[in-house]
């Protein structure tokens, strides 16, 4: 009769884990005291690639820490440098609204007001993507994707995704919003 520890697996699995980790992770990314610890640690490249996964958890907590470290300067330097414009602008097509939000929040710290340096971060499926969303019933969607217009596109850009007449964003769903909980 063989003795056998218990593994982590035996007990939850992985996937919950990989949730778990990236979810605090995330939450520690908050604290602008620990950007310095979380670059060192490879944080950044962690949520790049979590990016890429099937789990729909997983990539809303991979941008949602990418969002809460895009604001400092070296973490901004980090992301645009390892390729993370695309996997941002992917989540923009995500069906959970968080993951959304976050996408586009971290697409406007990432930028620069006007035109920024990087024109992946303005390009006509991006603007197009944000002109759809401007007209979102869901309120935090429409006003961010307006700011993003306003801030950090040029009128003619705008004008540019207004008159074409075959939409690339058009087959990007909005995401499901959630029922506001009555107070």
């Amino acid at each position: 009769m063989s003795s056998r520890r218990p593994r982590a697996k035996d007990h939850f699995p992985i996937a919950d884990a990989k949730e778990q980790v990236l979810a605090n992770l995330a939450n520690f990314a908050y604290d602008p005291g620990n950007y310095e610890y979380l670059r060192q640690l490879q944080v950044l490249d962690l949520f790049l690639d979590s990016l890429s996964e099937e789990n729909e958890t997983l990539v809303k907590f991979a941008i949602g820490g990418l969002c809460n470290l895009s604001p400092d300067k070296a973490n901004k330097e980090h992301i645009l440098q390892a390729g993370g414009i695309p996997l941002i602008t992917n989540c923009l097509s995500s069906p959970n609204e968080e993951t959304v939000l976050s996408a586009v929040t971290t697409l406007m710290y990432l930028s620069s007001p006007g035109t920024g340096s990087h024109p992946e971060l303005t390009s006509l499926p991006v603007v197009q993507c944000m002109l759809r969303f401007s007209l979102s019933a869901n309120i935090r969607l429409r006003n961010l994707a307006q700011i993003f217009l306003e801030d950090f596109c040029s009128p003619s850009q705008v004008a540019e995704a207004r008159s074409q007449q075959a939409h690339s964003a058009l087959g990007i769903p909005l995401p499901k919003t959630e029922a506001p909980q009555q107070p």
